[in-house]
């Protein structure tokens, strides 16, 4: 779309930037930075869950990120 991403909507992690994955509770510089790095590594993420195979991201982190993001 041409809209902008609001984070009121969900995120698509595919997609976000470093910046606007820093948006989401929990995800500092660092950790999004990873995040990128992962996806830049492995491939488009296919499900939100593979959030958790990013170092640093654990179980209760991605319950706190788990509605706010989408693939």
């Amino acid at each position: 779309g041409t809209s902008s991403p609001q984070i009121s909507d969900s995120l698509n992690i595919n997609t976000a930037d470093a910046e606007a994955l820093q948006a989401l509770p929990g995800i500092g510089p660092s950790l999004a930075e990873r995040i990128v790095a992962d996806r830049q590594a492995h491939g488009p993420f296919q499900t939100v869950e593979e959030l958790l195979r990013v170092p640093g991201i654990g179980p209760k982190r991605f319950q706190r990120i788990r509605s706010l993001v989408r693939v």
